[in-house]
């Protein structure tokens, strides 16, 4: 299963960067999302990148546009989440989920909000306060 790291307490405006590896197998051949579900509210899909050889799409949620940037480090087997500016809202308990992609799939067809993911992690805690 993926494991995150890099949450905790930041304040507003500032930065934090999470961390979703995997031991065993490859993120490359895998859709990475990354999710939140702050309490009372339904789970929400943050953002996703698609495997390499899928083409790598990304998504953001429109709440996170423009603040937070998808990427991998295939070099550490880890996909990053760069949230700038967080905002209190974005307080939650983010978690990395992974989807298995063929290799021969259609990257033309293919996009990461078409994931079906077979793997989660338990989560890291975000918690934007002053």
């Amino acid at each position: 299963h993926p494991v995150e790291s890099g949450g905790g307490l930041v304040q507003p405006g500032e930065p934090l960067r999470l961390s979703c590896t995997a031991s065993g197998y490859q993120l490359d051949y895998y859709t990475i999302g990354w999710f939140r579900q702050a309490p009372g509210k339904e789970r929400e899909l943050v953002s996703c990148i698609g495997s390499v050889g899928s083409g790598g799409s990304t998504h953001y949620a429109d709440s996170v546009k423009g603040r937070f940037t998808i990427s991998r480090d295939n070099a550490e087997n880890t996909v990053l989440l760069q949230m700038n500016s967080v905002q209190p809202e974005d307080t939650s308990v983010y978690v990395c989920a992974a989807s298995w992609v063929t290799p021969t799939v259609d990257s033309g067809a293919y996009h990461c909000t078409h994931a079906v993911y077979d793997y989660w992690g338990q989560g890291t805690r975000v918690t934007v306060a002053s």
